[in-house]
């Protein structure tokens, strides 16, 4: 494995054509977390996926949180310019397009940030039980970015209104934003599976 800023794993790709995956894993997550899910809802895309610098009880995020659903915004923003940072690294180390995000929730929430401040470290996202990472994000240019995001109408974490926010936010930034609600909680569940399939098949 290449030496980047951050612990990752990498798998290229078997399939000419289909775009770089970032896979982004959620709280007390790893490097090795979604590299299942990559495979299947895009098969033979190249996979990126870094570990989280920050430890919360010895478990790995993406940036720190002041209580559950409160976020260091400072902290926020400093992440999502080095996970861009190491984007571009991995770009340049493996040879490949700008990738496509798929994080599930701390993993989601950071790529939903990265698109408001570094929105050409991305082609895209798939954001599984996002919500909006900060509440003062500059206007960036989305337009031409597709981005999924599948949320859970009983999440216990995530208030309806919060999801909905985001995804109007990213609207109004230019994104081609397909937002679905799932009669779900905060966990994936096989319904997210198929559509993410669909998302990328598209």
């Amino acid at each position: 494995m290449t030496e980047l800023s951050f612990i990752h794993r990498y798998e290229p790709a078997t399939e000419p054509g289909r775009p770089p995956l970032l896979m982004l894993h959620g709280t007390g997550g790893d490097e090795n977390d979604l590299l299942g899910l990559g495979r299947m809802v895009s098969p033979g895309s190249a996979l990126i996926s870094p570990r989280g610098k920050i430890l919360e009880n010895g478990m790995p995020r993406f940036f720190r949180r002041l209580a559950e659903g409160v976020f260091d915004e400072e902290d926020v923003r400093l992440r999502a310019g080095q996970l861009a940072d190491f984007v571009a690294e991995a770009r340049k180390a493996y040879g490949l397009a700008a990738p496509i995000a798929v994080g599930f929730s701390n993993g989601a929430n950071i790529a939903a940030a990265m698109l408001m401040l570094r929105p050409e470290a991305l082609a895209g996202a798939a954001l599984l039980r996002a919500m909006v990472p900060l509440s003062d994000a500059p206007w960036a240019d989305l337009s031409g970015k597709r981005v999924l995001m599948i949320s859970g109408a009983m999440d216990p974490i995530i208030p309806a209104d919060n999801s909905a926010q985001l995804a109007a936010s990213l609207s109004a930034s230019g994104a081609d934003v397909q937002h679905q609600i799932l009669p779900t909680g905060h966990n994936l569940s096989q319904t997210d599976l198929q559509l993410l399939v669909r998302w990328f098949g598209a």
